[in-house]
């Protein structure tokens, strides 16, 4: 279940964080996932010891508390692992985020190395991850021989970014199909008698989708490329996202109906595909030595990546709205004002135009929401010095998901400042993020 290598068994009940109290119930909820397996809570006060009790319910590593008196240790010792007054001398708590000193303090097996709330800070999401891997033998990638789970992950990538290629090749010519226009039963040209921007508001829904489905086939490849170095990461990330991905296919039993033929076509290559490629057995560590490289370009990944978790977070909430208005309303009021009409007048035009449309919307309302959970997994567990296929898939998925947005919108006139704002916003951050990081990630590395 966890998204770390397995725990050095010699390591196992020393090796954690020490917390205060007011976190306590944080900690021993969520470093445990990331590969601690000691929570220790100190200082404990009389003031502390429920807080503490509620914390430790239900644990899923070892607790221990340094007290403040005998009184307090008595009270909280039947709820936790072990209690003690004053520190105990076989502890090292480190105070920064490199991986030597831990390395080093782990090697002595009668120590228990616990990282302080300032090292976790400093050294970011996934220290517990770093120094594990670290620790972790790991052999070359082995040659080609059959098809491992990273290589259908592979095929799954190349068939989104096919698709999208194919789907933006749609939207820039034809725009309607033969199936579309059976549907609609329109034209393009009878569509433009309802509306002379209706086809490219068409345009500029599936220019979008297209782009986001390029963006998402070059973040799986990231995920691939994780997969075939051992990371476990590659394959969870993979599933979240994939879930939602392929799920919204379903939007249109809530859309009015629509099935696209080529969308279910996509859907039936793909899927076998993705699913051998999180069922087949993980491969084995093959990861480069890792190197966490001079503090101050860590520090400053570090706030690259939590901008970046950011813009996943950011990608993934909008693709709910998107979706949400594509299965509710279609339309948001500056779709409205650019075509200058009513959803009540498209309505009464065509009656199978508005599903036609909220099957687009929300289509890519669900794209977006695996994009964004992608982005945001990728940048969680992916961060790490000499990655540079972290990079470069953050920095391409993000820019074919943005790039045709902006340019489809000023093509066809649809410039609302207040529509185009989180465009706007998610440009700026994506950069930000990524100047940051730029010299911590492509960093020279043995591999990878």
């Amino acid at each position: 279940m966890f998204d770390h290598p397995d725990v050095p068994p010699q390591w196992r009940n020393r090796f954690g964080a020490s917390v205060p109290a007011w976190i306590a119930q944080e900690a021993i909820t969520v470093l445990p996932v990331q590969g601690a397996s000691v929570v220790e809570v100190i200082p404990v006060r009389a003031a502390d010891v429920e807080l503490v009790r509620l914390a430790a319910a239900g644990r899923r590593c070892r607790v221990t508390v340094v007290a403040d008196t005998a009184e307090t240790c008595a009270a909280i010792a039947p709820h936790v692992d072990a209690a003690t007054v004053g520190s105990p001398t076989d502890t090292v708590r480190l105070d920064d985020g490199e991986l030597g000193p831990a390395l080093r303090a782990l090697a002595d097996p009668a120590l228990t190395v616990l990282a302080t709330t300032t090292a976790l800070t400093a050294a970011g999401p996934g220290w517990f991850n770093r120094v594990i891997e670290a620790a972790t033998p790991t052999t070359p990638p082995p040659p080609l021989r059959h098809w491992p789970n990273w290589l259908w992950a592979v095929l799954t990538s190349v068939g989104l970014i096919v698709a999208g290629i194919g789907a933006a090749a749609i939207a820039l010519g034809p725009v309607l199909l033969f199936y579309d226009r059976s549907y609609l039963g329109a034209t393009v040209t009878d569509l433009e008698q309802i509306n002379p921007h209706l086809i490219g508001f068409l345009q500029h829904d599936r220019i979008t989708m297209a782009g986001n489905m390029i963006g998402i086939g070059i973040l799986y490849l990231a995920m691939a490329q994780a997969m075939r170095l051992g990371y476990r990461w590659g394959r969870r990330a993979l599933l979240v996202s994939s879930v939602v991905v392929f799920g919204s296919y379903f939007y249109f039993l809530t859309t009015g109906g629509f099935v696209e033929p080529l969308h279910t076509l996509v859907i039936i290559v793909l899927t076998p595909m993705l699913v051998l490629a999180l069922c087949r057995h993980p491969t084995d560590p093959h990861w480069p030595p890792v190197t966490e490289g001079p503090a101050a370009e860590r520090r400053r990944a570090l706030w690259g990546q939590l901008v970046m978790i950011g813009v996943g977070g950011g990608l993934a909430v909008a693709g709910v709205v998107i979706s949400f208005v594509g299965m509710t309303s279609v339309f948001v009021p500056t779709d409205l004002a650019f075509m200058g009409t009513h959803a009540e007048h498209l309505a009464m035009a065509d009656p199978h135009l508005p599903s036609f449309i909220a099957h687009d919307r929300a289509g890519f309302g669900g794209a977006l929401i695996g994009a964004g959970l992608a982005v945001l997994l990728i940048s969680l567990w992916g961060w790490r010095r000499g990655h540079w296929w972290i990079w470069w898939s953050l920095a391409l998925g993000c820019a074919f998901g943005t790039v045709p947005v902006l340019i489809i919108h000023f093509a066809i006139g649809y410039t609302h400042f207040e529509h185009l704002l989180p465009v706007y916003v998610l440009v700026a951050a994506t950069v930000f993020a990524l100047a940051a990081s730029r010299a911590y990630l492509t960093a020279p590395s043995p591999d990878g």
